[in-house]
């Protein structure tokens, strides 16, 4: 039993061995069949890849023929412009050489002229150098003379001769001087004005401030009239609330107060808790967005008028002043507008640009707070500026603007002439338009009061006045003191920028009919 289990196992063990040996025998073959097949594959791909580097030597060769052959005909046609270009290059060549010999031969011919001009005209020279010797001799003899004593009394009749016409000159000099002055002077105020251009301000002493619907009234009337109280207590401006539909307004002479009242208002509605304590909040709210507004509003203004280095406190002030208006006119566009023309101005005139513009900038500053510290605005524009820190020449343009003080500088004359220019034009100012037409009208009726006045004209917006006077009763002498009494009348008895000039004319005509 055991014998034979023995030899089941052992002929197991030699199937197992045999099967392997069959089974290496066959991977064995495999392999070998494998690497066969890829020796096959391997050669056939290197087959393959010479006769692809042979095609792409052959298309590489033909590409670098083709290649070859563009290279050299491009270099054959450049050398032949390059020929033709120094064919012509030698043709200009021998054309100028040829030009040049044509002219030195030319020189050699003027050279010798002139040696001829020259000698012959020594010849003159010497020749009337002895005429004059001979003339001298001859009036010395003729005149009695000397030679000293007769040139002495040339050279003292010439010498009256030169100061007479040299009188004649200055005077026709000054004349021109003067007439080319003033017209040069017209044309720079008129460029000035030309290239100057703002929007112009109409005064108002209320604002509208909608509603979103009716009820709101009563809520900002409040309870017993409490909240309405407490907003015009607060604010400063009276809040009328009457029919107008989704409406209320507010009126105040002071602009700026008006604004914060405004926004004020405005932030009560949109935010719809209406009671005093929240009144004060939003008034104190809308106070400090105004003074940051007003902070970027003169930064603006300095930025585009070009006025650097201003200090903070100049620069709040001119802020405040977009909330100022004079006779309908902003304050803050006025005085960035005179800023503008005084630096035409300079320019035109050649002196300092930069000092004419920051004086004009800056010389309304006190109106920003003559409404609130007692004084003009001139002396407070001048304290402000100087603790500032401003210039002396900008202090006297701010302080001599209206007149006050006699001009030292020919800047503090630009920013009296820009103000001038700026504030009393027609429709510049909401005053200016009715009391433009009554200047005018009054000036008329003034003149016409005169004795021997036929018509009068008041012309270039009010700054002459034409005088046609009757011829038989109005003589030469008259006209001229006519023209003097009506320029005093105006003075004494009207109001006006600048200077109105008055011209008399007398005009005589004698008509006859041919028949």
């Amino acid at each position: 039993m055991e014998f034979s289990t023995l030899i089941y196992i052992v002929s197991a063990a030699l199937v197992v061995f045999g099967l392997a040996i069959i089974f290496l025998i066959i991977r064995r073959q495999m392999a070998e069949q494998k690497v066969r097949i890829a020796e096959e594959s391997a050669k056939h791909l290197l087959e393959e890849a010479k006769k692809e580097a042979d095609k792409i030597r052959k298309e590489a060769l033909l590409e670098s023929k083709d290649e070859a052959l563009k290279l050299r005909k491009e270099f054959e046609r450049e050398t032949k412009e390059r020929k033709a270009e120094l064919s012509g290059i030698e043709k200009r060549l021998d054309a100028r050489e040829d030009r040049l010999e044509g002219k030195e031969q030319e020189i050699e011919t003027r050279e010798k002229k002139i040696a001829k001009f020259q000698e012959e005209a020594q010849i003159l020279k010497e020749g009337l150098l002895k005429a004059k010797e001979q003339f001298m001799e001859a009036l010395e003899k003729a005149a009695t003379l000397s030679k000293e004593d007769a040139k002495k009394e040339l050279l003292l009749k010439l010498d009256k001769e030169l100061e007479k016409e040299a009188a004649e000159k200055i005077k026709a000099n000054e004349e021109k001087i003067k007439s080319e002055s003033d017209k040069k002077a017209q044309e720079i105020l008129a460029t000035a004005i030309q290239r100057c251009s703002v929007d112009h301000v109409i005064e108002t002493a209320t604002s509208v401030v909608a509603l979103p619907s009716d009820d709101m009234k009563g809520r900002i009337i409040g309870r017993e009239g409490r909240n309405i109280r407490a907003f015009e207590t607060l604010t400063g401006v009276d809040l009328i609330v009457d029919d107008t539909p989704e409406a209320v307004i507010l009126s105040s002479f002071n602009p700026l107060r008006r604004e914060i009242a405004s926004l004020t208002l405005r932030k009560l509605i949109v935010d719809g808790r209406i009671h005093p304590a929240r009144v004060e909040e939003m008034f104190n709210k809308a106070k400090d967005e105004i003074k940051a507004a007003m902070m970027e509003y003169g930064e603006q203004a300095a930025i585009e008028t070009g006025v650097r280095g201003l200090p903070s406190v100049l620069i709040q002030l001119l802020g405040r002043l977009h909330y100022r208006t004079s006779y309908g006119q902003n304050v803050l566009q006025h005085s960035i507008e005179m800023a503008h023309l005084a630096g035409m101005l300079a320019t035109d005139l050649g002196v300092n640009v930069n000092l004419a513009k920051r004086a004009a900038l800056l010389h309304d500053i006190g109106k920003a707070i003559d409404q609130e510290v007692e004084g003009t605005h001139i002396k407070l524009g001048v304290m402000f500026a100087q603790k500032a820190g401003e210039a002396p020449e900008v202090l006297h343009a701010i302080e001599a603007h209206h007149g006050a003080v006699d001009t030292r500088t020919v800047e503090a004359v630009i920013v009296q002439i820009c103000d001038a220019i700026s504030a009393a034009r027609p429709g510049a100012r909401r005053d200016t338009l009715e009391a433009y037409v009554k200047r005018l009208e009054k000036l008329e009726t003034l003149a016409k009061d005169f004795a021997g006045v036929e018509k009068c004209y008041a012309i270039q917006a009010g700054r002459e006045v034409r005088v046609i006077v009757q011829p038989d009763k109005i003589d030469d002498a008259q006209a001229t003191k006519l023209a003097h009494d009506i320029a005093k009348k105006i003075e004494t008895e009207l109001e006006y920028p600048g200077e109105v000039r008055v011209v008399v004319i007398r005009e005589t005509r004698a008509t006859d009919t041919a028949k």
